[in-house]
């Protein structure tokens, strides 16, 4: 048994160690490729933007973590086409089916994105073409292993061409429509031969050459080879991915009876019980944290004035804010009834005796399910409540007092570039805030449009940030009517963003507010929908951690949080 797992940074001392073994192999077995090339591999992990490519390093680990095989995709997103540069498995599994699983998560990987396709290069089979006729049986078994996933060579058109007069072993350019039946047009085949030979190849051959190149592809759609596919091994048993679970379990001393209020405990429990069985999650207990990881995104004012009216007020008390001064640093009110309007943004999140305690008990399992992830854990998730995405630096509101998942972007942030993307029917407008002039923390928020939706103030698409963040919040508001596919689109758009960014993290704050019959939202996803939107988070092949945000429809939480799992964590049943 092994598992499929992403690198995408060479900074912790995991991916070092992988890295180096896969410079080895790529030393040892392929002879043609130059030691500069090989040895500019963690750099272009980092950056993307300098090698007009975004590579994705893909490796095969047993249990013990010892590697057995790795796949280096790149992805071309000016173009729209993935790339496969090399796949490669240990001979001491050869034949276990570990370069079909490889491929296949190329594939699942590439398919995300929607693009013209998957390309790569393979050796010809004609022995006629190869400088050793005994080369041609090993390139024949090659092309008709990737037949089987529906791949196969682009013919007439000039891309085997041989750069010197006798030149032999000439690859050919694959094709791999990655099932959707799409044919290859020439204008795009066009662009992706360009695009590789310019940017893989640019030592090699002259503008001349790729001028010709690209001309010579006139069929339209081109043309493909029929190749007999052998039949289908067996396939091997992938390890799906494990997520750790932790859970506030606190969350139910912070219980609000008045009539309409819907952030209950009930659901944390529906959760739960919809996660039953599933067979994704591995339980870890929650450790407290120092404050000043809180400290680190809240304004302390804002803090310690929580803090210290919770702990102040009776059992079975609330203090709503029902005034609202216009604010003043330096001349906060001293009444915390009065102070409740300076420190919040509405009339409807009340500070009761144990409002705090549960807040800073769902910092610290955050942080818990934050500090898996940093220790090499791909999936996380913290349920939790109260719900933290409205909390700004300053202020509280929306049900929620301290911002969860920016306060474990922050902390991950140590680590390398962190992407916060927020899903939940409402503006993230407390991460916003937080990151509002941070280059390393990519805010992005999927929401209904501030003029139906709450907080109202905020999530507009020209707030993108300000001064060394400019750029870097991204927020995509969306109508009040809203089918699967419509959600489906914004998606993607969110995702390039996140894949342009390159992060070393992707932080999910996750509403089931999106589903049909919220009380507090107006869309219609349902599980098959949540599914598919876990799916696509899954290909960014990030080391992930979801935290729980809104939701309150408590029949339909637990079908849709286990939906949403399994596509995220690879389940199909």
């Amino acid at each position: 048994m092994f598992r499929i797992r992403s690198i995408t940074s060479a900074s912790l001392s995991q991916s070092e160690r992988e890295l180096s073994e896969v410079q080895r192999i790529l030393r040892a077995s392929f002879s043609a490729l130059s030691p500069a090339e090989i040895d500019s591999l963690p750099a272009k992990l980092a950056d993307p933007r300098a090698y007009r490519f975004q590579t994705t390093l893909l490796v095969a680990e047993d249990l013990r973590g010892d590697l057995h095989g790795f796949a280096l995709a790149l992805f071309a997103s000016d173009v729209g086409f993935w790339y496969l540069d090399y796949i490669a498995t240990g001979s001491t599994l050869r034949g276990n089916g570990i370069g079909g699983a490889l491929y296949q998560r190329v594939r699942e990987l590439a398919l995300a994105s929607a693009p013209i396709g998957l390309f790569y290069e393979c050796l010809p089979d004609d022995p006629a073409r190869c400088s050793d006729p005994a080369f041609a049986k090993q390139n024949a078994a090659r092309l008709r292993f990737y037949a089987q996933f529906g791949a196969r060579p682009i013919v007439g058109t000039g891309y085997e061409t041989p750069l010197r007069p006798g030149e032999l072993d000439l690859p050919h350019l694959v094709y791999d429509d990655l099932g959707t039946g799409r044919e290859l047009g020439r204008d795009d085949c066009q662009r992706v031969m360009r695009a590789i030979l310019e940017r893989k190849y640019q030592h090699l051959v002259g503008p001349e050459y790729v001028d010709a190149v690209v001309a010579s592809v006139q069929d339209d759609p081109v043309r493909l080879r029929a190749i007999k596919p052998r039949a289908k091994s067996v396939a091997p048993r992938v390890d799906l991915d494990e997520a750790v679970l932790v859970v506030n379990d606190r969350h139910d001393i912070h219980h609000v009876k008045d009539r309409g209020y819907v952030e209950a405990p009930v659901r944390v429990r529906s959760i739960l019980r919809g996660l039953e069985g599933l067979g994704s999650f591995k339980r870890i207990e929650p450790r407290p944290f120092d404050r000043a990881h809180v400290l680190a995104v809240h304004n302390a004012a804002l803090v310690d004035y929580i803090e210290h009216t919770c702990g102040q007020l009776p059992e079975g008390q609330s203090v709503y804010p029902y005034v609202f001064p216009i604010r003043n640093a330096t001349r906060p009110p001293k009444d915390v009834a009065y102070a409740a309007g300076y420190y919040c943004i509405d009339t409807f999140t009340p500070l009761n005796r144990n409002a705090w305690l549960a807040a800073r008990h769902g910092a610290d399992c955050t942080l818990t399910a934050a500090e898996a992830v940093s220790s090499g854990q791909r999936f996380a998730y913290a349920l939790v409540r109260p719900p933290g995405h409205h909390a700004e630096r300053r202020v509280y509101g929306g049900f929620c007092y301290l911002n969860n998942a920016a306060i474990a972007a922050h902390y991950l942030s140590g680590q390398g570039k962190v992407a916060l993307l927020d899903i939940d029917y409402h503006h993230g407008n407390g991460q916003q805030d937080i990151f509002w002039e941070r280059s390393d923390v990519l805010t992005v928020s999927l929401h209904g449009h501030p003029s139906h939706a709450y907080p109202f103030f905020t999530g507009f698409e020209n707030e993108v940030g300000a001064g060394e963040g400019e750029g870097y919040n991204l927020n995509i508001a969306l109508p009040e009517e809203l089918d699967a596919d419509g959600y489906r689109a914004a998606l993607a758009t969110a995702l390039a963003r996140v894949r342009e960014f390159n992060p070393r993290f992707l932080v999910v704050a996750f509403g089931l507010d999106t589903a049909k019959g919220d009380p507090t939202g107006s869309w219609s996803l349902g599980p098959d929908d949540f599914k598919r939107n876990g799916a696509l988070l899954r290909a960014l092949e990030l080391p992930t951690l979801v935290v729980q945000e809104g939701g309150y429809r408590s029949s339909s939480l637990g079908a849709n949080a286990r939906a949403f799992f399994k596509g995220l964590c690879g389940r199909s049943a």
